[in-house]
């Protein structure tokens, strides 16, 4: 038996230390750096698993063990990496890969609505393992990235998106009566090139689909509704009753009777547009809000550092004067900015 010489494992503690400390620094580095972008937070963990995953394997060559011994090791650990791999592969590895694959090809953010498979909601965080989104219900669902990804997935872009509803009327109806004011509803409503397609001619009824642009997505509940409270109000107004042939009724009206509801002294109150997106959708909201709060303050900083530029390259007094006016206005408005996200944050 080889004597035990501490001065032999120096190295190995020597580059313990090392690995350890690289550890901190990343953390200390790298959660201040991604906590302006948490979209990205995943990138952290990927690289303290890469620092451990190398530092374990510079252990293992500077411990004082025969060549042998050291490759029976390294043999090991590659064992173990490959059957973790291949045991974990539709879980956890599986969510982290599939993670990666959502990030690189960017096709959602936080605060953009989506549907995967049955789940409709706004996204409210983005991690390495799993997507959290915010359902209608105001509740808060975690699915996982592998799931996301064998799913079909349907995102609600920021730019726009059509809305539409559905009415079925009889046959009695006039089809260009019918056309005109749902598309007089629509414009109402606020939506932008509105348009009506006859979906269904039903044994009993037509099938009248009204849609058009809604431009502010963050209001998608609410214009539903009030999309479906003005074709009720338009059909009404021209005398189009909104029931089918086979409507009946055990008692007797008289034939000038029509089903168009009086109206009342409070004809004209409506519900504030919006007031839904703000109770079912207030985590997710200020999750996207303060997005682009740290959005813009990187960009500020950028345009900042821009114009410093120019000021070290000008030669015109009048322009330097300028400059110099442009970034103190610019530094101010960044204080104001950090502060407010700061509050947000610890809100």
């Amino acid at each position: 038996m080889t004597d035990f010489n501490f001065f032999d494992f120096i190295p190995a503690i020597v580059t313990i230390i090392m690995v350890v400390g690289a550890v901190m620094a990343s953390n200390y580095f790298l959660v201040r750096h991604y906590k302006e972008e948490p979209a990205h937070r995943y990138r952290l963990h990927l690289i303290n698993f890469t620092i451990v995953f190398v530092g374990v394997l510079m252990i293992i060559i500077e411990l004082p063990f025969s060549d042998a011994t050291r490759g029976q090791l390294l043999s090991l650990i590659g064992i173990v990496l490959s059957a973790t791999i291949a045991l974990s592969s539709t879980t956890f590895v599986g969510n982290a890969m599939a993670g990666i694959m959502l990030r690189s090809l960017s096709s959602f953010k936080i605060g953009d609505f989506i549907r995967v498979g049955e789940n409709f909601g706004r996204v409210s965080d983005m991690g390495l393992l799993h997507v959290e989104i915010q359902t209608t219900d105001r509740d808060l669902m975690t699915l996982p990235n592998l799931y996301i990804v064998t799913q079909p997935t349907k995102v609600i872009h920021a730019t726009g998106t059509i809305i539409s509803a559905e009415v079925s009327l009889g046959f009695d109806v006039s089809r260009r009566d019918a056309e005109r004011a749902l598309l007089e509803a629509a414009e109402e409503a606020g939506l932008k090139d509105p348009f009506v397609l006859i979906t269904q001619l039903g044994d009993f009824s037509v099938v009248y689909q009204v849609s058009g642009l809604l431009n502010d997505v963050k209001k998608l509940l609410s214009f539903r509704s009030t999309l479906n409270k003005k074709m009720l109000d338009h059909l009404h107004q021209v005398g189009i009753e909104i029931v089918s042939p086979s409507f009946m009724n055990t008692r007797a009206y008289p034939a000038e009777k029509v089903f168009i509801p009086e109206h009342g002294p409070h004809e004209h109150v409506e519900t504030e547009t919006g007031k839904a997106e703000e109770v079912v959708f207030d985590i997710a909201e200020d999750a996207a809000s303060l997005e682009e709060m740290r959005t813009e303050f990187t960009q500020l900083q950028a345009k900042i550092s821009d114009r410093q530029k120019q000021l070290e390259k000008s030669d015109d007094d009048n322009e330097r004067k300028k400059i110099v006016k442009e970034v103190e206005l610019l530094k101010h408005r960044g204080e104001r900015m950090q502060v407010a996200i700061e509050k947000r944050e610890e809100a």
